[in-house]
């Protein structure tokens, strides 16, 4: 798609923001600046870990936040690395949305903590109508994590900020003793711009709306369950984790105000997120078994181990209430993105099913799906 067109597709924000969307696909230019960042070495050639020097503000401190973190998340609001950015913004609504990532193992097929942190913020804005803009970033760090393990993250996260066109504004690293943390947790906190032609909310669903969902379900929690057990299943089992702040405003700019509800199906998955969707818009919400797209791999995954796939996480697909006649359009739409190919309608808006989600299985018959009861799958994002 060419700038002309990505620039139309986001003309609902203001003109100042509409200039940064520029940056926000040159993807092949931006990702060319992130620099090729080489794992430290100690004296002795040996790949350095992190230790408590690190977190104690001192020369080690400084080394680590200059050769590996300002190199890849260099920015005006960064380089000065005062104690806070300074971030001017001159529109007319914010959205300020924040997340803690705690993911096990940290490195998955189809991503990492890092992507999964950068990612996750950047759709947790975008399907509230906004384009992101700045980011930050805070680590905790066990004492002994590989130096070049951190690297990698860092470099992730580069690219996935960078191909957005979010700028990472401020950060933080403290580093705890061995035992005291899992390796590596990341919290980070985003700003976007909301639209000024769009409202979005989850509560405003509308009876007569259709619901579709960009990908299939359970993506995300079928890889984490697959990285950490071998459950030898063939093919592979791989996380949709990925940034979709462009499908979002290009949907938006087509649709407008005929969208009135995108949420990104987490922890959880579908079927947790549609309940929290139809209680704050007090409606009931009928999803069709048959309709709702799930790769073989995941079934493979669910029924070894149990688990339902529409309770299984999400990272890169999006649930879209969408005015019914609107449906086969907004699908084409979806399906020229490369992370909405399988997008489907899978149900609709109902306001004679008091509050509840009803799944009408493949066999025909019905029944309720409430909120995920208990853990099924901790430490998924």
């Amino acid at each position: 798609m060419t700038y002309a067109k990505k620039r139309k597709a986001l003309k609902g924000v203001s003109s100042n923001t509409d200039l940064r969307i520029m940056m926000t696909f040159r993807s092949t230019v931006i990702q060319a600046i992130i620099p090729s960042l080489i794992p430290m070495k100690d004296t002795n050639g040996k790949e350095e870990r992190i230790t408590l020097a690190h977190g104690h503000g001192g020369i080690a401190s400084h080394k680590l936040i200059r050769e590996a973190f300002l190199s890849a998340f260099s920015s005006p609001e960064l380089d000065p690395l005062d104690d806070a950015a300074i971030i001017r913004v001159p529109y007319e609504k914010i959205a300020f949305s924040t997340d803690s990532f705690v993911v096990q193992p940290i490195f998955f097929p189809g991503g990492d903590i890092g992507k999964l942190a950068v990612a996750g913020t950047i759709n947790d804005m975008a399907v509230m109508g906004a384009v992101p803009l700045v980011i930050s970033v805070a680590f905790i760090i066990e004492e002994g994590f590989l130096i070049s393990d951190l690297v990698k993250i860092i470099k992730s996260m580069a690219k996935e900020a960078h191909w957005t066109g979010t700028r990472i504004a401020t950060g933080d690293t403290k580093v705890v003793p061995k035992g005291a943390a899992d390796g590596i947790f990341i919290n980070t906190t985003g700003m976007g711009a909301v639209r000024t032609d769009s409202n979005l909310s989850g509560a405003n669903a509308k009876p007569g709306q259709a619901v579709l969902l960009s990908g299939p379900a359970g993506d995300h929690g079928a890889a984490i369950v697959c990285a950490r057990n071998d459950l030898g299943i063939s093919g592979d089992v791989v996380s949709d984790c990925r940034p979709l702040s462009d499908l979002v405003h290009i949907l938006l700019n087509v649709f407008r105000t005929k969208i009135s509800v995108m949420r990104d199906p987490t922890r959880g998955g579908v079927a947790t997120t549609l309940n929290e969707i139809a209680r704050s818009s007090n409606v009931g919400i009928e999803i069709d078994e048959t309709t709702v797209p799930i790769r073989d791999t995941t079934r493979a995954v669910c029924e070894i181990l149990g688990f339902d796939p529409l309770y299984l996480a999400n990272e890169g697909a999006i649930l879209i209430f969408i005015d019914d006649e609107c449906v086969e359009e907004a699908l084409e739409v979806c399906r020229t993105h490369p992370a909405a190919k399988e997008a489907a309608k899978i149900g609709e808006v109902r306001d004679d099913l008091d509050g509840k989600v009803v799944l009408k299985t493949a066999t025909g018959g019905r029944r309720i799906m409430d909120m995920l009861a208990g853990e099924m799958l901790p430490r998924i994002c």
